[in-house]
C-alpha cells in the first residue's frame, strides 16, 4: 500500500463483509446491502484534500516559482468505518483485494473510534 498515492479529494475504502458489524453496534440492515446502493468499509488511505487555487500575481516577474498547493483536509482519516453511495465510487482490484475510491462527496457517515 505504500506505493499507492490517492489524489485529490477521494478516499481508498476495503469494505466489510455484509454480517460484520462495529463495537458499538452500527450495521446496514439486509435490504441495504442487498440493493447495494449504500456500502459500508474501512479507510485504507485518503487523498491531500480539496486544491485551492493561488492567487495570481503576475505584476512581480522577480518572484521565484517555489509555490506550493495548499490543500483544505478531509475529514475521513485511515482506519475510520465509512458509509458511502455506491454509485459514486468506483470498484478497484489490487493485488487480489477490492477496494473502492469515494470521493468524499460520496461518503454519507464515518465512525471513528476516538470521542468526538
Amino acid at each position: 500500500m505504500k506505493k499507492l498515492i490517492v489524489v485529490g479529494d477521494r478516499v481508498l475504502i476495503k469494505p466489510t463483509t455484509p454480517n460484520e458489524r462495529t463495537e458499538s453496534g452500527l450495521y446496514l440492515p439486509p435490504g441495504m446491502q442487498e440493493k447495494e446502493k449504500v456500502q459500508q468499509g474501512y479507510v485504507i488511505k485518503t487523498g491531500p484534500g480539496y486544491a485551492l487555487p493561488l492567487p495570481s500575481e503576475d505584476d512581480e516577474p522577480w518572484k521565484a516559482e517555489e509555490e506550493k498547493v495548499k490543500y483544505i483536509p478531509l475529514q475521513a482519516k485511515e482506519g475510520d468505518l465509512a458509509i458511502f453511495l455506491v454509485s459514486g465510487s468506483t470498484e478497484v482490484v489490487y493485488q487480489g483485494e477490492k477496494y473502492f475510491i469515494v470521493p468524499q462527496g460520496a461518503i454519507l457517515m464515518l465512525e471513528r473510534e476516538e470521542d468526538l
